[in-house]
């Protein structure tokens, strides 16, 4: 048996759950994680440095015959060495707990996609176990690792046979061959029975061994040859050769928009565009712009850590906070007209008073710190652990968090952010934007902008498409290296940045808006009129909206009402529940824009899992997609459920309201919360209102005949529907291509739940992203829904994209697309029935 100790303080984490695959799936080997409270790495044991890797972020020890590899966070490789000082080098012989690599964990943590350090035994034919241990450990004092050995493995004979030598390669991975693209290579080289090397300049590497490939220090460009013998060495010489020549997909597993549409620290990948000239991320705000790149840098301020009075700082920050709240008020006064954009600032001046952060804030300043220093630690700590918790919507209020941050940072120091000379025609490229940041942007100058952080559920998403600037949020890191002054050109819905477009490019993309802008002048023209196919057949178009100067612009867009109110914009970013009066007000005001004749169909509120309240505390979920979300959390907090429910039923003496209910699987569920609201109607004698369901599982699609005895209508959210039938986290940017709400399996459940409605004169609708896709309109036409709500701003275009279909030709193409194979099939089939333009 041999022990491990822990090279690093901190918490253990389970290979498991590191965000990598080649480590998760123990690719490299087996072994443990650790994220590190202490900044350097020791030597878990004695042994003898047998690699420092070039970037100084991992070393490899040989002992008793183990290869043991420590590698400090993930994709630090493109770090190109900054943050780390080795303290060895290859061939040292070191002691238990002498230190190996010293790192900044600060500048790791913020540059790279994670600070998780791998301890990984990379040899593995002579173990017969690993036993890592679980909880916390202190370096160079815990075992972090008991090593069980099955006694010394014969080496593998080598049958007879051909020797191969393959031609001069170009290694095609960036970044070179460290732990990731060396451990696919050895895997590859583990399928062939041949005794298989690597050379590079007379020396060789053993392609089944990790660590003898990366010792070879293969740099991105480098030339190398395959040699192999055996009876298959010239196909494992051949394999081999293909797989170096390629990228390995090291361009695209990096610090990519999976980790940076999450909120997460994104790193830099080596500079160099994609084979089609574009670099890609996530859809944030549609439209296309072209014009030049402007490299947009926030860097944060360096400040006096010690202060000699800690009353004066505290003073300090206090009158810093209550200047900060001045400016704040200021911003949500310039948007009063806009409810969705000044509830943002709002949410800031909540985000000053963040007991966690002034509480570290004032800790740091009694123990001697400047208020400056105290509070820039303070508040990126928080936002850090925002980040850290891979929830979309939480990161978006760690961008917040640091914007509120820097606005007190600078009022503390004195220190005006100046204001940055755009050129005309500017595409900005940055790793974030503070939405007060994108609120001030100059439309004259700015066409559009693409963030390596981000999501497209951001405060600065809702920004962008608010003021109606295309943007692309958690776009590939490269773009950090594209040239302020090339001409770039930003795709908004394709959620791409092409680089050096040629003429042509440019010519197409000028007929593209000026297109698209004649398309949308003469679809609001024509907004106003129904939505009838050409040959008779009537859908109503409504909307989603989340704010009350939403429901406002729905008569200006032609929408006949309003298909899902989404009441968690009342509930958000506040520490207590809005109250029964509060919320009947805004219904009411609602109902009232939009006029009698107008439905306004309300959700219900629906958090919980991935979408918690402060005021609602949930514990711990493996799962939250399938935890206590939606209506299952409402039966458990009824006090909530019945003050939402009496105002939804005050407001409906206002207007036509309907009330339906989230997260809907079960008969027993519909039948509490349908029972509340008869309850609650009854005790204010409101009038008798339409109660439907969400049909956001399969569950409920499958039982949508028996659902549809007792519920006045559905509401197909597509969105949860596809992430539940494919089981795909519709969250994770990785599976964003997959996770296609048209895939077979997914249309099939819709047909089976227009087909219970009707059966029972039930209507149904589509809420979800689907219902405003172009190519998905015909198919679910085709099918038999009844309505549409889609956002504000699409209400035009679809209505006027009914009006060219035929319901005959649709009905074709949804009977074709129930039995097509996969969703880029059902795809092709809509645009083929659709007229062409």
């Amino acid at each position: 048996m041999i022990s491990l100790l822990a090279p690093l303080s901190g918490v253990i984490v389970p290979l498991d759950q590191v965000p990598d695959p080649v480590f998760a799936e123990r690719t490299v080997g087996d072994g443990i994680a650790i994220d590190p409270t202490s900044q350097t790495l020791l030597a878990p044991c004695d042994g003898r440095v047998i690699q420092v890797h070039r970037a100084g972020h991992a070393v490899t020890i040989e002992a008793s015959g183990l290869e043991i590899l420590m590698h400090i966070g993930l994709d630090t490789v493109a770090l190109k060495g900054q943050g780390f000082t080795p303290k060895v080098t290859a061939g040292a012989v070191v002691k238990a707990g002498d230190p190996l690599i010293a790192f900044d964990a600060d500048f790791i943590a913020t540059h790279a996609r994670s600070l998780l350090t791998e301890v990984i035994v990379t040899s593995m034919d002579r173990v017969a176990s690993v036993q890592p241990r679980t909880g916390s450990v202190t370096a160079g004092r815990d075992v972090l690792i008991s090593i069980a050995l099955r006694g010394d493995a014969p080496a593998a004979a080598v049958e007879s046979g051909t020797a191969v030598v393959s031609a001069p390669v170009i290694v095609g991975v960036p970044t070179g061959l460290h732990a990731r693209p060396a451990a696919l290579i050895a895997a590859r080289a583990r399928q062939f029975t041949s005794d298989i090397r690597i050379v590079k300049n007379e020396q060789e590497a053993n392609a089944r061994s990790v660590v003898s490939i990366m010792a070879l220090d293969v740099a991105g460009g480098d030339t190398v040859r395959v040699s192999a013998r055996g009876y298959d060495a010239a196909q494992a010489a051949t394999a081999l050769s293909e797989m170096l020549a390629t990228s390995l997909n090291e361009s695209d597993t990096g610090a990519t928009p999976a980790a940076a549409s999450l909120g997460g620290p994104a790193s830099v990948s080596a500079p160099g565009p994609s084979a089609d000239g574009h670099l890609r991320g996530v859809p944030a705000s549609p439209g296309i712009a072209i014009g030049a790149a402007f490299q947009l840098r926030q860097n944060e301020v360096v400040v006096e850590e010690r202060a000699a009075d800690p009353n004066h700082e505290r003073r300090s920050l206090d009158a810093a906070l209550a200047s900060a709240h001045v400016q704040l008020e200021a911003l949500q006064a310039r948007m009063a007209g806009d409810t969705e954009r000044a509830a943002i600032f709002a949410a800031h001046q909540e985000l000053l008073e963040d007991p966690e952060v002034v509480d570290a804030a004032t800790e740091r300043i009694r123990n001697g710190a400047s208020a400056a220093f105290a509070w820039q630690q303070a508040y990126l700590k928080q936002a850090d652990r925002l980040f850290g918790l891979r929830n979309p919507v939480l990161a978006g209020r760690a961008a917040d968090l640091k914007d509120v941050g820097r606005r007190v940072l600078h009022l503390l120091i004195g220190h005006e952010a100046k204001s940055v000379d755009l050129p005309p025609d500017a595409v900005l490229i940055a790793e974030d934007l503070a939405p007060s940041e994108t609120a001030s942007l100059d439309r004259s100058r700015v066409r559009g902008f693409c963030t390596t952080m981000g999501s497209a559920t951001s405060h600065v998403a809702i920004l962008a498409r608010a003021l109606a600037i295309p943007a692309v949020a958690g776009i590939d890191p490269r773009a950090l290296d594209v040239a302020s002054g090339a001409r770039v050109v930003l795709d908004g819905d394709a959620g791409i940045l092409q680089l050096d477009p040629s003429a042509q490019d440019e010519r197409r993309v000028s007929e593209r808006q000026a297109a698209a802008e004649s398309r949308r002048s003469a679809d609001l023209a024509s907004a106003a009129a129904p939505a009838i196919t050409t040959d008779g057949h009537r859908v109503e178009v409504v909307a989603n909206i989340g704010a009350e100067d939403e429901a406002r612009r729905v008569p200006e867009v032609g929408g006949e009402g309003v298909g899902l109110l989404r009441t968690e914009f009342l509930f958000m970013d506040r520490r207590t529940p809005p109250d029964e009066n509060e919320q009947a007000r805004t219904y009411e005001a609602m109902a009232m824009a939009l006029g009698p004749s107008r439905i306004l169909v309300i959700r219900t509120l629906d958090v919980g899992g991935d979408k918690p309240l402060p005021y609602l505390p949930i514990g711990p979920e493996p799962n939250p997609f399938l935890g206590e979300r939606g209506i299952r959390l409402m039966h458990t907090r009824p006090e909530i459920f019945r003050a939402q429910v009496r105002a939804i039923l005050r407001a409906s003496f206002k207007g036509k309201i309907a009330i339906m209910f989230p997260m809907i699987a079960t008969r027993a569920e519909w039948r509490e919360a349908r029972a509340a609201v008869e309850q609650e109607r009854a005790s204010i004698g409101a009038p008798p209102v339409q109660i439907g369901i969400m049909v956001e599982t399969a569950a409920a699609a499958l039982m949508a005949d028996r659902f549809a005895e007792e519920a006045d209508f559905f509401s197909i959210g597509t969105n949860d529907l596809t992430q539940y039938t494919l089981a795909m986290d519709r969250s994770n940017p990785k599976l964003a291509p997959q996770v296609d709400a048209l895939h077979p399996s997914v249309l099939r459940l819709i047909d089976l739940t227009v087909t219970g409605a009707h059966a029972h004169q039930r209507w149904v609708g589509v809420c979800g992203a689907l219902a405003g896709d172009p190519q998905a309109v015909p198919i679910l036409i085709g099918l038999g829904v009844d309505e549409l709500s889609v956002s504000v701003p699409a209400v035009p275009a679809v209505k006027a994209q009914i009006r060219t279909l035929s319901y005959d030709a649709c009905r074709a193409a949804a009977n074709a697309a129930l039995n097509a194979g996969d969703a880029d099939e059902v795809r092709q089939l809509s645009s083929n029935s659709q007229p062409r333009a």
